[in-house]
């Protein structure tokens, strides 16, 4: 562990669907106090009070992108939850935050708004074609400028390793 007088980061994650970027959150939960959370979050909880049953699949996502993008340009709900987010993760014991979000200008966005330390990070998977989700929100994620891109190539086993590995790297330059 850092230490609680230690810097707290903020870590903007992203990749496609099934590169594993919640199995490598775990991992970090394993070594650092951790917050996890996604701009898609607040959605998802209306989104299954009104028939969402949790699928994944490309009509499903395609129908969270769009709901995200109304409430985007409505009143801006993912980026307010986020923020709230944060706010509690700088009140709190947490070390590092992860904050998921899919769309360059959303990323951007929060970038903007938080204070602290803060480093946008892509996780790739050697493989993983150009699969199109049929919505700009997971089609469009490698089309950012990202500080760090991870390749999550490793075996399961070494996995782990490697990824903390690549994070204590990144956490020495901040």
């Amino acid at each position: 562990m850092r230490g609680k007088d230690s810097k707290k980061l903020l870590i903007i994650i992203n990749g496609k669907g099934g590169v594993g970027k919640d199995t490598l959150c775990d991992f970090a939960a394993r070594h650092y106090a951790v917050r996890n959370t996604s701009s898609i979050t607040p959605i998802k909880e209306i989104a299954a009070a009104n028939g969402w049953q949790g699928e994944k699949t490309p009509k499903a996502r395609k129908f969270l992108a769009d709901l995200k993008e109304v409430f985007t340009q409505y009143n801006d709900l993912p980026t307010r939850y986020l923020l709230k987010q944060y706010q509690e993760f700088l009140d709190g014991e947490e070390e590092l935050m992860f904050a998921h979000i899919r769309e360059g200008g959303e990323i951007d966005k929060l970038k903007r708004q938080v204070p602290g330390a803060c480093i946008t990070l892509l996780v790739k998977r050697s493989g993983d074609g150009p699969r199109q989700w049929g919505n700009a929100s997971d089609d469009d994620v490698e089309n950012y400028h990202y500080d760090y891109i991870y390749e999550n190539g490793k075996p399961l086993e070494e996995a782990e390793a490697d990824f903390m590995a690549f994070l204590e790297k990144v956490l020495e330059t901040i």
